[in-house]
């Protein structure tokens, strides 16, 4: 059986462009939306082995224009959204849990605005919820985000450059990434991706009303799994709207940035598995 490090890549022609996407495990398809500057090569497969050890058939993919995907390139949400519903209906996958990492935790939300007959589970990573917010992010991401990326830089944006333990953990993060040795996605141009962050954090980041009432009104169960120092996305939105959100869960790791799943791969996979296979 394929794991993150050997599934291949593979395409589906839908809406008049080429969607690439890897498709490996076997039980309850899990839907995959990827970060800012992302690439089906930027997640741990540590997280993604350990979801399809627990019983998932785990889809990851490239949105339109990035990556291996053609078609035009855009940061909109609602486009992101666009290429997640696309690619399930193109796989003939009538509903689906569904996630999304930091941008792809906002086109995750939109997917269930619109067709919320095709997911059963949400499940958000690092992500920000819309409306007005109780904290913004950091000047600090907007400066790493428009620029080629080292391992300090790393450190500053998914994990907590002040714990030892943090540390480590990007440094084996990163080693694991880098198992993947062929058939990989191009990288996001950090010239062409930084001007679509706009010149530093907004209030609301996510001005989306229709979202909002969506999450206050579905049945759909919803899990944020967050780091108590997410530079880009404070997890401290979403515990201001855990009375007002009727299916939320929240989960925060402790020390950890803007990627806990990367931090903390393995509690990270088996804690989604519990939640798609017990919340109802």
């Amino acid at each position: 059986m394929s794991t993150a490090a050997t599934a291949p890549t593979q395409f589906v022609e839908v809406g008049g462009r080429r969607l690439a996407y890897r498709d490996f495990g076997a039980g309850i398809p899990l839907l995959l939306c990827l970060r800012f500057r992302g690439t089906m090569d930027s997640w741990d497969p540590a997280f993604l082995d350990g979801l399809a050890d627990n019983g998932f058939r785990v889809i990851i993919f490239d949105y339109s224009g990035l990556g291996s995907s053609t078609g035009e390139r855009t940061y909109n949400p609602a486009s992101l959204a666009r290429d997640a519903a696309d690619l399930l209906g193109a796989l003939q996958i009538e509903k689906a849990a569904v996630g999304g990492w930091s941008v792809g935790g906002i086109a995750a939300q939109i997917l269930l605005a619109t067709v919320p007959q095709r997911v059963s589970h949400l499940v958000l990573i690092a992500t920000t919820p819309p409306g007005q917010l109780v904290k913004s992010g950091e000047p600090l991401f907007y400066e790493l985000a428009k620029r080629d990326n080292d391992f300090e830089d790393v450190v500053a944006l998914f994990f907590e450059p002040r714990s030892a333990a943090s540390r480590l953990a990007a440094e084996q993060s990163e080693q694991r990434i880098a198992g993947r040795t062929t058939d990989l996605s191009p990288a996001v141009p950090y010239e062409w991706a930084g001007p679509q962050l706009g010149d530093g954090p907004r209030n609301p980041m996510f001005p989306a009303d229709a979202v909002l009432q969506a999450l206050k009104n579905t049945k759909v169960p919803v899990v944020h799994i967050g780091g108590d120092h997410d530079i880009v996305f404070p997890v401290e939105n979403w515990h201001a709207l855990a009375g007002e959100l009727p299916t939320l869960r929240i989960v925060t790791f402790p020390e950890t940035g803007h990627g806990p799943q990367h931090q903390y791969p393995k509690e990270s996979a088996d804690y989604i598995a519990s939640f798609v296979k017990n919340a109802r």
